[in-house]
């Protein structure tokens, strides 16, 4: 087996993404301390199988220190959460990402080393906070702290105006750094491209400036 992605913890958020990464025709090999939930995905991952990741030997065993990608997923247990993410940057994982229940959790597992940190339930909540604040919002994606990136339904407010018109990097501090219209994406639009109703503007930088945008659209 092509040992290049491992999801320890097989419930929701661990399961979604064995389940995307055979979708993506990736090798999957699905850990879990539960025989049950192993089970279900025998016929889904690449390899499943059951084990206690708390224990050395048995990420040895596995040979997780040979895999590129391991996602720990595990749920409510906080201590064998950084205790599997320990363990795998001392067998020289390359990048371990790790599903955080709290700020504590992520802060512990940002000093221990982990290399990404995941917020599953907080992003998603302020992906629906964004939404519901504005018609025109149609997603939000967090990069880190402070900057995001931002889909944006063109309404009749930005129509039939150019960027160069708007001049929302000089107001507001943030880019469009592509436009999708109908089936087509624009990258890098030219400044001079009149925007048309109901093109979606997509559009990077810090939080603060991204929500005067959004609020700007709504007076």
């Amino acid at each position: 087996m092509n040992k290049d992605y491992a999801v320890i913890g097989l419930g929701r958020f661990g399961g979604s993404i064995v389940r995307e990464l055979r979708v993506l025709e990736m090798d999957v090999l699905a850990v879990d301390v539960d025989e049950n939930r192993v089970n279900e995905f025998i016929d889904i991952a690449t390899q499943a199988v059951i084990g206690d990741t708390t224990d050395e030997t048995v990420l040895k065993d596995l040979g997780l220190g040979n895999f590129d990608n391991v996602i720990v997923a595990i749920g409510d247990n906080i201590q064998s959460s950084i205790l599997t993410t320990l363990l795998l940057k001392d067998l020289g994982v390359k990048k371990v990402s790790v599903k955080a229940q709290n700020d504590y959790h992520a802060r512990v597992l940002e000093k221990i080393g982990a290399d990404v940190v995941i917020h599953p339930e907080r992003d998603m909540g302020r992906r629906v906070a964004h939404k519901l604040a504005s018609s025109s919002v149609l997603d939000y994606l967090e990069l880190s702290d402070e900057h995001s990136i931002v889909e944006i339904m063109a309404e009749e407010k930005l129509s039939d105006q150019s960027l160069l018109d708007l001049d929302i990097r000089a107001e507001y501090g943030v880019s469009v750094i592509a436009i999708k219209r109908g089936e087509d994406i624009i990258v890098s639009p030219d400044p001079t491209v009149n925007i048309q109703k109901e093109d979606i503007l997509i559009m990077i930088g810090n939080d603060d400036d991204l929500t005067r945008f959004e609020k700007s659209l709504t007076r």
